[in-house]
């Protein structure tokens, strides 16, 4: 159950600045060879053009501080989409008052620069860059205002009723309120033909999917939201995070890889006939081992690492073995995932267990 800068003119690669946009652009935003919009209404002129010409418009949405996780989910649309689009918002509604809105890092301009060098050779021979960028104000986004405390909110809020308690919303338990309630504004925006997220934000990706169900979403539908595969650190391993900013070197490197090193203990487990409880204590073995050698110098603490129904994100048994999960539920996988604190900095990870591809995970 749910609750409710620059004359444009539309080609295949840009649009480029008319006066009347221009005033609705704002001038302090940072130079871009990428059109960039800060309003619904100038943003969606450009839309209706691409409509216009049939274009399928692929999206990604974002918080900025890009890194190569988000470049892949970028090149994944360049490679199937006509135009491709990203949103950068640091959405104030999935932060908790007590959560680092204020230092969440932004670097608009040299996302920009980022973007501005990918390109991809289509299929009918042209090159693909990014098409634009929406980069919205808080108010633009919430015209009612918006408070981080739940309890002061006024306006249109989404949840996805029964699938945001569990999990990540055990420790953070008014987070998918706002990304859906967020995403939910942004696709009603952008208008993707196609959309993609990161498997490390595995419910939420699932969650978003099922809500585009939910509200009969054309734009996109269902079928159309794509996970893409977690773009990883090639030495640690280390799933990569804007929030890996608020690592130390040593901490990146010898302490934060840890987690997936837990979690990939757990794998083995599983995949060795261990039962549910035997594959968690086998992940927090290693969890322990890193703090006990880090001692004082690192404050390293494990908030969780659990193994759940990707239906229903409800917790498995404890007795469960793979090759009972397997008898009762056939062609399902499994969602290991967990979530740790390094310092200040809060990480997650997760792994499926089993045929991925039947949650919409690309490969």
């Amino acid at each position: 159950m749910l609750c409710l800068r620059n004359r444009y003119t539309y080609s295949l690669i840009h649009l480029r600045p008319n006066v009347s946009l221009r005033r609705a652009m704002s001038s302090s935003l940072p130079p871009s060879s990428i059109p960039l919009f800060d309003t619904v209404a100038s943003y969606r002129e450009w839309r209706r053009r691409a409509r216009d010409e049939q274009k399928s418009v692929g999206y990604v949405a974002t918080m900025g501080a890009l890194h190569d996780g988000h470049l892949s989910l970028v090149k994944r649309s360049l490679a199937e989409n006509d135009l491709t689009v990203l949103s950068i918002f640091v959405n104030p509604a999935q932060f908790a008052p007590h959560e680092d809105l204020a230092t969440y890092p932004r670097t608009l301009p040299r996302d920009l620069e980022l973007l501005a060098a990918l390109s991809l050779a289509a299929p009918d021979g042209t090159t693909r860059t990014p098409n634009a960028v929406f980069v919205p104000t808080v108010g633009e986004m919430y015209p009612s205002g918006i408070s981080q405390d739940t309890q002061e909110q006024r306006g249109t809020f989404v949840e996805v009723m029964g699938y945001g308690h569990q999990m990540e919303g055990r420790t953070r338990p008014t987070f998918f309120r706002g990304v859906a309630t967020v995403v939910t504004k942004l696709f009603n925006a952008i208008e993707p033909t196609r959309t993609y997220f990161g498997q490390k934000d595995i419910q939420q990706a699932l969650l978003l999917r099922r809500m585009t169900r939910d509200l009969l979403l054309s734009h996109p539908d269902p079928q159309h939201l794509y996970v893409v595969p977690t773009t990883r650190d090639p030495i640690t391993c280390l799933a990569l995070s804007s929030r890996n900013a608020y690592l130390t070197a040593h901490e990146r490197e010898h302490v934060a890889p840890s987690l997936y090193a837990a979690l990939q203990e757990a794998q083995s487990g599983w995949e060795n006939g261990a039962s549910k409880a035997e594959c968690i204590l086998r992940a927090h073995a290693i969890i322990e081992s890193k703090t006990h050698e880090v001692g004082e110098s690192v404050d390293l603490r494990l908030d969780y690492i659990e193994m759940n129904d990707p239906e229903s994100f409800e917790v498995m048994s404890d007795a469960v073995s793979r090759e009972e999960w397997e008898a009762g539920c056939v062609g399902r996988p499994v969602i290991l995932s967990g979530a740790m604190w390094v310092g200040k900095t809060r990480l997650i990870d997760n792994i499926v267990l089993g045929a991925r591809h039947t949650l919409g995970i690309v490969d």
